[in-house]
């Protein structure tokens, strides 16, 4: 059972965070610093779940507000002006070049209490297809067939400290099963692993002026997934869940009173232990550089940003970046463009994003598509999101309005 499930978080893992070429898939890790992604369960809590920021390079942290800030940034919900509350809808085809049954759903919505203060909530639901269980011998049937999924749910409380500046906390609970209880007789039981985790976040939002032309210029600073590590059995052995830091800018131009330009940049670290490199001395395996990964989450997220066995380089090697730009014509149409970057040894994810957005009526409509780049076949490539958000305010004020009339 433990193979299995060792078998299954390896090929997640490899999904989202080693899309590395098969000359770089290599188990070994030098001293001066190779190949040496961070091991994390859950990968699925890092993907853009909405089509907006897929199309802008997976960047989302100082983007405008809109309803799918959630995922990037709760404490942008209070700067959503003339709508009081609001509902979005995203799906994506994942990893369509290897398998045609994973998917990723993402609901969300928020309410602003009043013009300082918004609650916000939503379901991110990650479905991993059907695998089937079997015995060690190739001719017996399977044993069981499942459908492994994750998913977490959580909400977040938002409230300005002034015209400007704004902070949120969210709880999240989080869920993991891969084998539906199935383990096979003498191994260790198998269950869902569980977690919960906090987010931490803050939004500042200022007009200003370059030349003759208006804009805003924003930042934003989320700590996600702050919480307790994970198992999929009674091993004490536990996981670290994804505990990332995100930090961008935007900057936002208006050309004319039909046309705006915004450009954003994040940039994102993991605060969870690297793995350090091990040997062998007087036949014992211990560590020959880096620092012990299995401590508590606290010293987890302190000793990420030195422990690893490449020094102050590997660290830097750590962080990954989105940049993006989004064109709107009338407030009704948008294009939007973006590239991610991650280094080589930290996973190679490295792609362009392109998307458009289209504003009508009561709703939005926007899609994303994903061009990897790195010169190999990327179990990414030809990714495509879809997201359908609604503005309830608006329809209730015209519904006045129709009713005044």
């Amino acid at each position: 059972m433990r193979r299995i499930l060792f078998t299954l978080l390896s090929f997640v893992g490899f999904i989202f965070f080693s899309q590395v070429s098969s000359a770089q898939f290599d188990s070994t890790v030098s001293l001066t610093g190779g190949l040496n992604a961070l091991k994390i369960a859950v990968p699925f809590l890092t993907i853009a779940p909405d089509s907006r920021a897929g199309g802008m390079g997976d960047a989302g942290v100082a983007t405008s507000p809109d309803i799918n800030s959630q995922h990037w940034n709760p404490a942008k919900f209070p700067f959503i002006e003339s709508k009081k509350w609001g509902v979005a809808f995203s799906y994506t085809p994942w990893l369509r070049n290897l398998v045609n049954d994973i998917n990723l759903t993402y609901l969300t919505g928020y309410y602003q209490v009043d013009k300082m203060q918004a609650i916000s909530s939503s379901l991110l639901y990650f479905a991993m297809g059907e695998i089937q269980f079997t015995t060690d011998n190739p001719n017996d049937p399977p044993v069981k067939f499942f459908n492994p999924n994750e998913f977490a749910i959580d909400i977040a409380y938002s409230r300005k400290f002034s015209d400007y500046i704004s902070g949120a906390i969210a709880f999240r609970y989080i869920r993991s099963d891969l084998s539906g209880g199935y383990s096979q007789p003498g191994q260790a039981s198998a269950k869902a692993g569980t977690s919960f985790a906090a987010d931490i976040a803050m939004y500042y939002q200022h007009p200003v002026k370059l030349s003759d032309k208006f804009g805003q210029m924003a930042f934003g600073f989320n700590i996600s997934n702050i919480g307790t590590k994970l198992s999929y059995s009674d091993d004490p052995m536990k996981d670290f869940i994804p505990i990332n830091l995100r930090l961008g800018g935007r900057l936002t131009m208006d050309i004319d009173s039909y046309n705006s330009f915004s450009f954003t940049v994040d940039a994102n670290k993991l605060l969870v232990p690297t793995p350090p490199v091990y040997g062998v001395v007087d036949e014992q395996t211990v560590i020959v550089k880096g620092m012990n990964p299995n401590v508590s989450v606290v010293q987890g997220m302190l000793q990420s940003f030195y422990d690893a066995p490449g020094g102050f380089k590997e660290e830097l090697n750590e962080i990954y970046y989105a940049t993006g730009i989004e064109y709107w014509y009338a407030r009704q149409f948008a294009l939007r463009a973006g590239y991610f970057y991650e280094n080589e040894n930290k996973g190679n994810r490295k792609y362009f994003t392109v998307g458009a957005g289209l504003k009508y009526n009561i709703f939005n409509i926007d899609f994303s598509y994903l061009i990897p780049t790195g010169g190999f076949n990327s179990p990414m490539a030809n990714t495509v999101r879809f997201s359908l958000s609604f503005d309830f305010e608006a329809t209730r004020m015209r519904g006045q309005k129709v009713n005044n009339n």
